[in-house]
């Protein structure tokens, strides 16, 4: 029988019934704190049909966060808010993982404890402007971490794993796309370090390495992803030879055994795809199963999992819309539109008010 989206699949431990993932979509919508609050539950718990759902990025630490009201997942209050989501979705029958972040430069003293500066592989500043509470303002020019500061930084993915694990997800999904600071020491467009952390593919895939590494010792394996986009342009990103380094940071992922590799295929606004890149190369680099991620509709999905190219399909904005997804794909019913204008913050409206099939 061939497969499609509507097939069970096992990414790791974690057992799926279909193979429809909600993907991670920052909302802006947490609670004072950084704590997930009464309209959170609902917005998630509505989403629980999905096979999985990975969260909103979450930041791991004070210093992690780079746009306003987002969920943490560092303090006690945070992990109390997040346990209700996954006990809301896990009584829906769903399974969540939660996404760990730390937006590296892409954020602004103003959002950040005591007004610090931004951290990032080497000082420098992005193009374009910073979300803050007080409107758009320009980034600012990073500060370099130092090699010392590089075991405290892996600690805080260790401390955000367990806090997970104690809130009761069924694994993580580490953060290394779209700019943010994994993506930002590996590609060389933010990375002009001369140490260990710079330089060849060994070098600048080395934070990530270990932190997968450290999270997996926590966590294990197979219940952890990592999540890559190798030609997103996104937060003024770029590569001089991404295919060849992101062949070399997939195959090192190997040794890990993970649950899955999450693969943004392109750019995440349009763009990004003006050098061919060869997708499929990664997926069969990859021991394990693949997450295929990026303007997939339920024909193509449904042909990617047919023809081998991907084991899950992440879906983003149709869940925006769609809490009830995976019902309007198995009846090929008329799909909601999506609003943009309520994707950052707000409250129930263009959040939790999307009608579902039966109303």
């Amino acid at each position: 029988m061939a497969l499609d989206l509507f097939s069970p699949v096992k990414l790791g431990s974690i057992q799926l019934s279909n193979r429809i993932v909600m993907a991670p979509l920052t909302r802006n919508r947490a609670g004072a704190g950084g704590v997930p609050q009464p309209l959170n539950v609902t917005y998630y718990e509505q989403r629980a049909s999905a096979g999985l759902i990975v969260t909103e990025a979450t930041p791991i630490s004070a210093m992690a966060h780079g746009y306003p009201a987002l969920p943490g997942i560092y303090t006690d209050a945070q992990v109390a808010g997040w346990k209700k989501i996954t006990d809301a979705v896990h009584a829906k029958g769903g399974k969540i993982v939660i996404q760990i972040w730390h937006v590296g430069r892409i954020s602004h003293p103003s959002l950040l404890p005591e007004g610090a500066l931004p951290v990032a592989p080497s000082a420098i500043k992005p193009a374009g402007q910073a979300f803050t509470y007080q409107g758009l303002v320009d980034y600012v020019e990073p500060r370099a971490l130092a090699v010392g500061e590089l075991p405290g930084l892996v600690a805080d993915y260790v401390h955000a794993t367990k806090a997970a694990l104690a809130a009761g997800f069924d694994g993580v999904e580490i953060h290394a796309a779209n700019g943010y600071l994994l993506d930002q020491f590996l590609r060389d467009g933010t990375n002009k370090r001369t140490d260990q952390y710079g330089g060849s593919f060994e070098n600048r895939a080395r934070l990530l390495l270990e932190v997968t590494k450290a999270v997996v010792e926590v966590a294990g394996g197979d219940k952890v992803g990592v999540r890559l986009s190798p030609v997103n342009p996104f937060n003024d990103m770029q590569d001089s030879n991404p295919q060849a380094l992101f062949n070399y940071v997939v195959d090192a992922l190997n040794q890990f055994n993970l649950a899955y590799l999450h693969v943004v295929e392109g750019g995440i606004h349009g763009g990004g795809l003006s050098d061919p890149f060869d997708f499929d190369a990664l997926r069969k680099l990859f021991k394990g199963p693949y997450m295929a991620n990026l303007a997939y509709d339920k024909a193509r999905g449904n042909a990617v999992i047919a023809n081998g190219h991907a084991d899950v399909v992440a879906y983003g904005v149709p869940f925006i819309a769609n809490p009830d997804l995976v019902a309007r794909f198995k009846l090929d019913a008329p799909l909601n539109e999506a609003d943009s204008s309520s994707f950052y913050g707000g409250a129930e409206k263009g959040y939790t008010d999307y009608p579902f099939l039966e109303e």
